[in-house]
């Protein structure tokens, strides 16, 4: 949770030497931002630049604060989810097919229900 460039914080709460405004801290400097914008009226874009952070990522920041509160403030997992063309139904299918191997397993899924899914993303469907 560490903010990418601290050296891009300019806000007065984070330069005014008081330790417990730290610009490393990522969730902080964005509640700061926010928190700047919507008690003290500074305007989107300032409290952005101030705050080591773009326009957009701002009102990124204030999207996520409203749907999620302060837990919008914590970034999310990179990456993907999980895999995509998995479906209740080959989890189920997979998860009952215990004697194949990840290859055969692979195979019965393409004819079974058109998907292509590689043996380890079957192997580790199956596991607990």
């Amino acid at each position: 949770m560490l903010h990418r460039h601290p050296e891009a914080v300019r806000a007065p709460l984070f330069l005014s030497g008081n330790p417990f405004f730290l610009a490393a801290d990522k969730v902080q400097t964005k509640y700061e931002m926010l928190r700047a914008h919507l008690v003290d009226g500074v305007s989107g874009v300032q409290a952005a630049q101030e705050h080591g952070y773009s326009r957009a990522a701002f009102y990124l920041v204030v999207d996520a604060f409203a749907v999620d509160g302060m837990s919008g403030l914590l970034d999310d997992p990179r990456g993907r989810r999980g895999p995509l063309k998995v479906t209740p139904a080959i989890h189920d299918y997979v998860r009952a097919a215990r004697s194949l191997s990840g290859a055969q397993l692979a195979r019965e899924v393409a004819d079974r229900y058109g998907v292509v899914l590689h043996r380890r993303t079957l192997e580790r469907l199956r596991r607990p």
